[in-house]
């Protein structure tokens, strides 16, 4: 896990054995599993280390914190205390960006969120095998669970990757997250446009203007960002809207 290790240091974390040897064991079960699942098209030792782990720890530097920063930072050192937040990975796939994140910060509570049957069994094998606590895995579509009251408004931190257009994606997770909460979305070149082209769907929710963060990091895909939103005010009860419609009529 070197390369993961190097990576690492230059967002400020410090990786110990213990978490190396999480990522190890993670690595050894996605490569078992790809082979009959297909569970991801990432796969090779320096590959998923870069392109799966590091890319999703990069969502650290944009971590809610008791004292907002007028900018996000380039670096984010674990030790800074993060609380026992409660977060949510929409369309968690094979775990990515949530369980990176939760073996770098065991203290959160965290819910996977994820409608492909194969997919949840594998994230369900994972927290099992990596032995982690306070995770939920849902195998259910997003739409219906932001209209649960368990989870409505209810986590600190929504987090998405690769999921859907901005304007889709917000009324998929700001439902999800709290007053005060945050939503982060990780995204490619296309990051800035989407943006712009989903600022009235993200005020309807109830989101701030979005703030759009370039990751650059070796091996992390090129024209990286994280567009980061905060929630201001309460979702519309009439979203999200049933299940299929966000994308098939998206809000502009």
């Amino acid at each position: 896990m070197e390369l993961l290790r190097e990576g690492a240091k230059e967002l400020g974390l410090v990786l110990d054995s213990r978490h190396l040897a999480q990522f190890e064991r993670y690595y050894r079960e996605l490569e078992d599993w790809n082979q009959r699942l297909n569970l991801t098209a990432v796969s090779g030792y320096a590959e998923v280390q870069q392109k799966h782990f590091l890319d999703s720890l990069t969502c650290l530097l944009a971590l809610p914190q008791k004292r907002a920063a007028p900018t996000i930072p380039d670096t984010m050192p674990l030790q800074h205390p993060t609380g026992a937040l409660r977060v949510v990975d929409v369309g968690s796939g094979a775990g990515f960006p949530g369980l990176p994140l939760k073996i770098m910060l065991p203290e959160v509570r965290l819910t996977l969120i994820e409608a492909t049957g194969k997919k949840a069994a594998f994230l369900e094998h994972m927290v099992k095998t990596l032995a982690l606590a306070d995770v939920e895995v849902l195998s259910a579509r997003v739409e219906n669970v932001g209209r649960q009251p368990e989870h409505r408004e209810k986590y600190d931190l929504v987090l998405a990757r690769a999921v859907a257009h901005l304007s889709v994606l917000a009324e998929y997770c700001l439902p999800l997250c709290r007053l005060g909460g945050r939503m982060i979305a990780q995204k490619g070149e296309s990051a800035a446009l989407e943006a712009q082209q989903a600022t009235r769907a993200i005020r309807l929710l109830g989101g701030s203007e979005a703030c759009v963060k370039p990751v650059a990091l070796p091996g992390v895909w090129r024209d990286h960002h994280l567009v980061v939103v905060d929630k201001l005010a309460g979702t519309p009860e009439a979203y999200p809207r049933r299940v299929g419609v966000p994308s098939k009529r998206p809000l502009h």
